[in-house]
């Protein structure tokens, strides 16, 4: 057997390429393009209408009684040495609850939006606990009782939206 000589291998030139051709100019700038969504969005909020000077929708009230009365009986409830989880609560945070609770109240009351986005964003809280608690509920009162919150808070902070859009964003300084 001969020795072979290793030659390299051979190069092929390079196929030539041709450019690509430029996109065609486009006559004007691209209409904007909204989604069915936003589409839908917007339609609605140029139907929202701000509140009136002397109107209350009936959510607003609801919740600002909501809000009055989680208050009021967590102060009797301390009053009359009910007991939580089998220990007595501490009265600063009784009263520190209760005084959120009037301050919420006084603040939807008076139609101020910072009061009824504090108060959803509570009863967002209270949803998300009444729903882990019903996993670890150990009778069927505590379901049914984490049920009534997750209906009735989530109706309540389902109506509010509405109420927290009509009465809109407030200015700096207001």
């Amino acid at each position: 057997m001969g020795r072979r000589s290793r030659k390299p291998p051979a190069r092929r030139e390079a196929a030539e390429t041709v450019p690509p051709t430029p996109a065609e100019p486009v006559a004007g700038p691209e209409p904007e393009r909204r989604s069915r969504g936003a589409a839908r969005d917007h339609e609605i909020r140029e139907g929202l209408e701000p509140l009136a000077p002397g109107e209350r929708p009936t959510v607003l009230v609801v919740a600002a009684a909501t809000a009055t009365t989680l208050a009021v009986l967590n102060v009797l409830f301390y009053v009359a040495g009910v007991d939580v989880q089998g220990k007595a609560p501490s009265l600063s945070g009784v009263l520190l609850f209760a005084a959120i609770m009037l301050l919420a109240a006084w603040g939807m009351w008076t139609k101020r939006y910072w009061a009824v986005l504090g108060f959803q964003a509570l009863l967002a809280i209270s949803l998300v606990i009444a729903g882990l608690s019903i996993m670890v509920a150990g009778n069927i009162s505590a379901v049914v009782l984490c049920l009534a919150v997750l209906f009735f808070g989530g109706w309540l902070f389902w109506k509010l939206v509405r109420v927290l859009a009509r009465l809109g964003v407030p200015r700096p300084g207001s």
